[in-house]
Parts: structure tokens; sequence; C-alpha cells
């Protein structure tokens, strides 16, 4: 399945706030289409699907990659759900988004293919590179580049940066200090549903 294209408002309308996919907003309560103001208790299987389509919108993966993270989520020591966020919270991407230089995960993507970032001053143009701890964020040597990172910082001012990450704000300079802890993730789930979900089909 290609990316989401569609409404965004309809998406976090059925699901909740999901900030690396919108920075919209709503104040409808009611889930959209035409039975949304009906209620319906979901069933096991469809609690489940909402958690992992959470997850899938938030960080703009598609199907596959999420089932492959999964997998290597699962090869790595600890609980798989935290493995699991840890793994999409450590995109390149995801990174950009946290530190404040673009506005949504989907933004940070387009900065990264048209060559705006450094990762330990080396060009990268991969979003879901997978950063590790101590790597340097940096911005390229570019006026286009860094005013638009200026702007995109100044809009991010109520922004905070969660502590495994550290921002010179000065030098727009990013590091990893380390990997980042489950209550510093932004974004309200349950991702062990999201393991039992896959439990049967990968």
């Amino acid at each position: 399945m290609s990316r989401y294209k569609g409404s965004r408002l309809r998406i976090i309308r059925r699901l909740g706030k999901l900030p690396g996919f919108t920075t919209k907003t709503t104040t409808r309560k009611e889930r959209p289409g035409q039975h949304g103001t009906s209620f319906k208790k979901p069933s096991q299987y469809g609690i489940r699907l909402q958690e992992k389509q959470k997850i899938r919108y938030n960080y703009g993966i598609t199907e596959r990659q999420l089932i492959r993270y999964v997998r290597q989520a699962r090869k790595i020591k600890g609980s798989t759900g935290e493995n699991l966020l840890q793994l999409l919270e450590m995109r390149l991407d995801n990174i950009l988004f946290r530190f404040g230089f673009a506005p949504t995960i989907v933004a940070a993507r387009q900065l990264i293919t048209h060559g705006h970032f450094l990762v330990n001053n080396k060009k990268v143009t991969i979003p879901s590179y997978q950063c590790v701890s101590k790597e340097i964020i940096s911005i390229a040597k570019k006026q286009k580049s860094v005013n638009l990172i200026k702007n995109f910082l100044l809009q991010s001012n109520e922004t905070l940066v969660p502590p495994h990450l550290i921002l010179d704000k000065q030098n727009l300079i990013g590091t990893i200090n380390s990997t980042v802890n489950r209550q510093f993730i932004g974004l309200q789930l349950n991702e062990l549903l999201i393991v039992e979900f896959y439990s049967r089909k990968v």
C-alpha cells in the first residue's frame, strides 16, 4: 500500500492526535463517514487494527515496512513492542521532526530527500536511515537549507525536545545522546496490541 495522500483531518478524527502525521487539529468529536455519530463497540480485532493504523500513519510507513520493523524488533532482546517503537523513533525523518527541524515527519522526509541534512558531516538522503547514539545531525551548508530550518524552528518554539536528543539552536546542530525512553515517545498508543495484531501474520 502506498503512503496516504487523502484528507488528514479524517484520519485524526478516527484515530486521535498523530503529531508526526499533521499539525492540523479538529474540534469535531464524531468519527468521519455517514455513520460517524453512531456508536458501535469495536471488536478485539478492530482495536488492534486501530493501534496498528496509528503507528503507520504517524510515522508515515507502508504496511510492508511495518512488518519488516516488527520482524526486526522480535530479534532484539527485550520487549518487542518497545523495540518496535525505538526502531521507528530512531529513523532519521522522525529524529528531525523531534528536533523541530520539520513540522511533521512527512515534511522531514521531503527535506531529507532534497539533501538538506548531514549525518556526521555526510549527506544522507534516505528518510529511513537508522540513527544511532552519538551521531550528529547538521544542516547542509546552503543558504536555502539554513533559512528553511530556521523558519521551522521558529514555528516549533513550543515543541519540547525529548531528553535523548540535544539541540544547539544557535548552530542548528542536533546530537543523538541515547536511544529514546518509552515515556518520551509522543504518541498515545498500546504497542502490545500491535505486536498481537501481527502475532499470526509475521
